[in-house]
């Protein structure tokens, strides 16, 4: 018997998976632009780029197609690095260990495509998050919007 405590049933229940299906797209992509760019009143859209298409999703749901609760993604910059980006939990379930099944998850793809190395911009609200899961602040990076800091962190996989 194992020692390692075991999340209340309703967390084990979540389903984490890749959308497919165009409602998961649309709940994925609600979660990612009400998270990550409508408190800047940035328009629909703007929580989508071009690499998208090429990027590995996850997300985070209800059993039976409930709404998107966690996301996360991940593409490869190079044979050996790959980025995680737009991390988002949605509020009523931050700290119950979301963002770590997301994150393990495109760590574990990373490591499946030969990628040894992660980087992520993370948000100043989000640096502890990262340095509990083995990430390391490298330097400052990109200010989002004017007004949103962002410091660049790196974590080995492999």
């Amino acid at each position: 018997m194992s020692d390692a405590p075991h999340p209340p049933p309703a967390l084990a229940a979540l389903e984490l998976v890749s959308p497919a299906a165009e409602s998961e797209w649309a709940s994925y992509f609600d979660l990612r632009w009400r998270l990550l760019r409508q408190p800047w009143n940035q328009p629909r859209g703007s929580e989508k780029d071009d690499s998208d298409a090429a990027s590995y999703h996850l997300m985070l749901r209800a059993p039976d197609t409930g709404p998107a609760l966690a996301v996360g993604r991940l593409h490869v910059n190079s044979p050996r690095e790959a980025q995680v980006r737009f991390m988002a939990v949605d509020p009523a379930w931050q700290g119950k260990g979301l963002g770590g099944r997301i994150l393990a998850g495109l760590e574990a793809r990373a490591r499946d495509l030969g990628c040894d190395e992660i980087v992520l911009n993370a948000r100043e609200n989000a640096i502890a998050f990262y340095i509990r899961h083995g990430y390391a602040v490298e330097r400052e990076a990109d200010t989002l919007f004017g007004v949103v800091r962002h410091v660049r962190m790196r974590r080995r996989i492999m």
